[in-house]
């Protein structure tokens, strides 16, 4: 009983902490998406309502919530598998015996993690410039006429997950090669000796042993990935025809542009249904085996 008291005693000023600037702000959060606090009632409270599950039905009836739904789904179907294989495979390289310099392009591909969004953005939008463009100018060696990259619905969305995957595929390659350094040489050694080539090593001996840091990958990528904003605030600001509007950023505008913060609320839970929902069906895939 005394062990008991003990370890409560020692937890309490975290739990305080993370009771006070954590659970309190969601449970306000959420209080807030039951009324129709908009920028009237931020002048004054007495014109707050208590609407209920109004603002969620009338998010789920909003046309530009599917439309902005359907483009998250798209930005985490292609991006997370592009950002964990540029991530795998980058890691791949720098566990290589024969690499070299190990240090210096180990720092190089995890700078862009650490590097101002706005900053590379306006790096990237002269790279996707439409005729000054250094992704143009090589397509228009190649004999591919010029893409506008960022005015093209159909290219809008590719671009800026390519732009997403440079950007963030550093941070699970650290992970990724962390567990790769720990997957015991003498078994590599052993499937060497029995006739295993390097794919059949890779696949039998590394893979399986990656499974639960892949597991932790993919669920930190999609969990960021659907939380998609920064990347089509500063390259596109949703458009062209909304194709880059994300829920994300669909919320940032129904709370800072039309001040109806009770929406934005809703549209923040619903969102953390979402991919709380998408992560438990991971959880699961990943102790059958499923991933990787």
């Amino acid at each position: 009983m005394n062990e008991r008291r003990a370890a409560w005693l020692f937890t309490l000023p975290a739990l305080l902490v993370i009771g006070l600037f954590f659970f309190v702000p969601v449970l306000a959060a959420f209080v807030l998406s039951l009324t129709d606090f908009d920028l009237y009632a931020l002048a004054d409270l007495h014109t707050l309502r208590f609407v209920g599950l109004g603002n969620y039905s009338d998010v789920l009836r909003a046309p530009l919530f599917w439309k902005a739904l359907v483009n998250t789904f798209y930005f985490v179907g292609v991006g997370v598998p592009l950002s964990i294989a540029a991530s795998l495979g980058a890691a791949l390289l720098l566990d290589a015996r024969v690499a070299r310099w190990k240090g210096v392009f180990r720092t190089a591909l995890f700078a862009p993690v650490v590097t101002t969004v706005v900053a590379v953005a306006v790096i990237w939008r002269y790279l996707l410039h439409t005729r000054y463009g250094l992704i143009n100018y090589l397509l228009a060696k190649a004999g591919i006429a010029p893409i506008d990259w960022l005015g093209d619905p159909h290219w809008s969305m590719p671009a800026i997950i390519l732009f997403a995957v440079w950007k963030n595929f550093g941070y699970n390659m650290v992970i990724l090669l962390a567990a790769l350094q720990t997957v015991p040489a003498e078994l590599r050694e052993a499937a060497r000796i029995d006739g295993a080539n390097a794919l059949q090593q890779f696949r039998h001996v590394t893979l399986p042993l990656l499974r639960p840091a892949l597991l932790l990958v993919a669920i930190i990528t999609v969990a960021g990935y659907f939380q998609l904003f920064a990347e089509p605030y500063v390259m596109t600001r949703g458009d062209p025809l909304q194709s880059t509007v994300s829920v994300l950023y669909y919320m940032y505008e129904e709370g800072f542009k039309w001040w109806s913060l009770g929406r934005a609320t809703a549209i923040a839970f619903l969102l953390f249904a979402l991919i709380l929902a998408v992560t438990r069906v991971l959880v699961r895939m990943g102790r059958r085996g499923d991933v990787a």
